[in-house]
């Protein structure tokens, strides 16, 4: 699970370790690639356009991320323009083919109003042709059921330290809100470091609703990182949308 909150500089540098790459950045990374200029919104460490840039992209490469801790990591990576902001705070004008928002950021879009505006951002930023593409839980797989703190994750750092990890949902879970600690104890630190987060685990057709206002339309929809059809009991809801009117 990735979480969004590491504004902490030792946790920034532990976001790689904890998130390392997967099924889904490989899913991100193809459509990336097929893209002439690709905005990242909560593009966290660098990790996916970085990877982009490696790999040949000859294009504009942009990552957003309101977190500096995060965009420390990002600028070790060059050829890329890294932004410290959100869609909020920032402006762009037809000017990407691709926007994306990976490792469930779309999540943090906690209010209405914080939704209709960050996707009223992206379609502002993006090409009459261009795409949006973003992943949510699916709420009905009830993931946050799954974050308890007898599910220690283990890591090994850099310097051969193993970080202990765990969740700790915050009870009861009200609407469609997920409030949880994350807790992680580093051999080095006096302390351990706790993070709090909230996300948003919204439906597909309340999804839809949003999306329609915004002027989007669902081009298309997975329901995993192997381009699964989306049902009821997938983990994911992996849209693809487009702008429904030049």
């Amino acid at each position: 699970m990735a979480d969004h909150s590491f504004s902490d500089l030792s946790l920034a540098a532990l976001y790689d370790t904890l998130n390392p790459w997967g099924p889904g950045d490989d899913f991100y990374l193809d459509l990336v690639l097929s893209a002439r200029s690709v905005l990242d919104v909560g593009c966290g460490t660098g990790q996916l356009l970085g990877r982009a840039r490696e790999a040949g992209h000859e294009g504009r490469l942009c990552g957003l991320d309101p977190a500096a801790a995060m965009l420390v990591q990002a600028r070790r990576r060059p050829g890329v323009e890294w932004v410290l902001g959100d869609l909020a705070a920032t402006r762009w004008e037809r000017e990407f083919d691709l926007v994306v928002m990976t490792g469930h950021a779309f999540q943090v879009l906690l209010g209405d109003e914080q939704l209709r505006e960050a996707l009223t951002a992206v379609r502002q930023a993006l090409a009459p042709d261009g795409r949006f593409v973003f992943e949510t839980r699916n709420p009905a797989g009830r993931a946050w059921e799954r974050w308890t703190p007898e599910r220690v994750r283990e890591v090994t750092d850099a310097r051969g330290n193993v970080v202990r990890v765990w969740h700790d949902v915050e009870t009861p879970v009200a609407g469609d809100r997920v409030t949880f600690t994350e807790t992680f104890v580093h051999p080095e630190w006096e302390q351990p470091r706790v993070s709090r987060s909230t996300l948003r685990f919204i439906g597909p057709d309340a999804l839809d609703g949003f999306l329609a206002e915004a002027g989007f339309v669902v081009h298309e929809r997975f329901g995993d990182w192997g381009r699964g059809p989306f049902t009821p009991a997938a983990p994911e809801i992996i849209t693809v949308a487009r702008p429904d009117r030049p």
